[in-house]
């Protein structure tokens, strides 16, 4: 807790106007006195502190500087995490008394535990992080209290073996990893570990595959759904800007055949596209966009390949394939795209293409 007591005192002595010899005068003090206040070497007793906030109209707490803190449950966790922002030292201090206070809450072991999880990886502090790994477990216990949705074992296991990993115990973070590894939503985390921290490139690989195509399709997929954002909004400009960056991303990462799931997202992205260039008044490369879409269309109908590949940089995964809730065909779930966009002159468009007559 810091206290503001000379600079208060200078800070109320300017805004009246005085000089230190005035209020020295004014408290019956030598100068001298006046001056160790304001420096900070010295400090008023108390009751001459209480004559000074007297003299200047204020309490004595707003003479200190002190603001009493609001110490209910929530607002002291959402206070102490306000400290990680800056990594203030203060946010330690203040979760140690809230362990204290509180110590059954799963609220208040599960926000220090990510305190000393931060504060230990930054400082490479094992001993914080030996700390956090202990809150982290205890908070496993008390997990049933938990009320955030964003909040489950799954989560608390990832900072665990955070952790872990952070304090060299790295078989330990991994198997916990390994274990709680559903659906590869830890293939990122273990690979990474494996490739950088461990120098084990080659039992990262599969999980770097499979997290880089779980990443990569999500990321096409939010690119077209924010197209639909902007669609909506009628600001073409950022849709065809998101649109051309995810055809671009896709086009520098699918290998040469550009065979499997990912040249149906490359063909909807492109018909999408096309729209939005439609609406700039963009003919010429508006029906490019859609030649190609159709071109490509017609190639993923004539032998459907629903395996997930053909991307660059990675290992083929085994049995790995996906599924379009648009469509079975690259022609149904285009003209599905366009039946959620009400537009219909488009769709028209696409059987045209589609049909050889555009």
């Amino acid at each position: 807790m810091k206290i503001m007591l000379a600079e208060n005192i200078r800070q109320f002595r300017k805004e009246r106007k005085l000089t230190q010899e005035k209020l020295a005068e004014a408290l019956g003090v030598t100068v001298g006195a006046v001056y160790k206040w304001e420096s900070g070497q010295s400090q008023p007793e108390l009751a001459t502190l209480m004559e000074i906030a007297d003299f200047f109209d204020i309490s004595v707490d707003l003479l200190l500087g002190y603001h009493i803190k609001d110490n209910r449950l929530d607002a002291a966790i959402e206070r102490v995490l306000g400290y990680m922002k800056t990594l203030d030292p203060e946010a330690l201090l203040e979760a140690d008394k809230l362990r204290t206070k509180y110590p059954h809450s799963f609220k208040v072991i599960y926000g220090c535990a990510q305190i000393y999880l931060v504060f230990g990886a930054a400082r490479k502090d094992k001993a914080l992080l030996k700390e956090a790994s202990a809150l982290l477990e205890q908070a496993r216990i008390l997990l049933p209290q938990n009320q955030n949705p964003r909040v489950s074992d799954l989560s608390i296991c990832r900072d665990l073996a955070t952790a872990w990993l952070l304090s060299d115990e790295h078989e330990k973070g991994l198997d916990l990893l390994k274990s709680n590894n559903i659906d590869g939503i830890s293939s990122d985390m273990i690979g990474t570990y494996l490739a950088i921290y461990l120098n084990r490139p080659e039992e990262a690989v599969p999980y770097l595959s499979e997290a880089f195509l779980d990443h990569f399709s999500a990321l096409l997929n939010i690119a077209a759904s924010y197209a639909f954002v902007f669609y909506s909004r009628k600001d073409w400009k950022a849709a065809l800007d998101i649109l051309q960056w995810a055809i671009a991303s896709l086009k520098g990462l699918t290998t040469e055949d550009g065979s499997g799931s990912f040249l149906k997202i490359h063909i909807y992205l492109l018909a999408l596209l096309a729209s939005i260039q439609a609406k700039l008044s963009q003919e010429e490369a508006s029906q490019k966009s859609l030649a190609e879409a159709a071109a490509l269309a017609r190639q993923f109908d004539s032998q459907p390949d629903y395996r997930v590949g053909g991307i660059r940089f990675i290992d083929p995964l085994e049995q790995s394939f996906s599924y379009d809730i648009l469509g079975t065909s690259a022609e149904e779930s285009v003209s599905t795209l366009f039946r959620f966009l009400k537009d219909p002159v488009f769709s028209e468009k696409w059987k045209e293409a589609m049909s050889h007559e555009f």
